[in-house]
C-alpha cells in the first residue's frame, strides 16, 4: 500500500512563496496521476492541482492558477508543489493524494483518489 508523507508547510507572509513535497513509499506511485487538496476550518476540502502519471498534464483550480506549479520527479517518487504569491485565504492544511490505480487523465474529484498523506499546514500572515 503506498504512503504519502507531505512536508514542506510553514508560516509565511503574504507575497512569500513556499514549496510542498510529498515523498512516496513506493515505486508504483509513478504510475499513478497525483493531486494536492487543502482545506481550511470549517470548509470542506478543495482541489488544488492535479499532474498525470507521466508528468505532462497538469490541471488548477481557478483560485491558484498562476500562483501554483504542480510537478513530480519520478526517479525520486516525489510529487512537489510550488506556491508563489501567497495570500491569506491559502491558509490550510494540504493534503496530497494518489489516484490508486495506473491510468491517463487528470482528476479534480476527491472521491478518485485512494491514498491520502497526513497533512501539512500552510498559514499565511497578512
Amino acid at each position: 500500500q503506498v504512503q504519502l508523507v507531505e512536508s514542506g508547510g510553514g508560516v509565511v507572509q503574504a507575497g512569500g512563496s513556499l514549496r510542498l513535497s510529498c515523498a512516496a513509499s513506493e515505486r508504483t506511485f509513478n504510475y499513478y496521476p497525483m493531486g494536492w487538496f487543502r482545506q481550511a476550518p470549517g470548509k470542506e476540502r478543495e482541489f488544488i492541482a492535479t499532474i498525470n502519471w507521466t508528468g505532462s498534464a497538469t490541471l488548477y483550480a481557478d483560485s491558484v492558477k498562476g500562483r501554483f506549479t504542480i510537478s513530480r520527479d519520478n526517479a525520486k517518487s516525489t510529487v512537489y508543489l510550488q506556491m508563489n504569491s501567497l495570500k491569506p485565504e491559502d491558509t490550510a492544511v494540504y493534503y496530497c493524494a494518489a489516484v490508486g490505480v495506473s491510468q491517463w487523465g487528470l482528476f479534480e474529484d476527491a472521491a478518485r483518489y485512494d491514498y491520502w498523506g497526513q497533512g501539512t499546514q500552510v498559514t499565511v500572515s497578512s
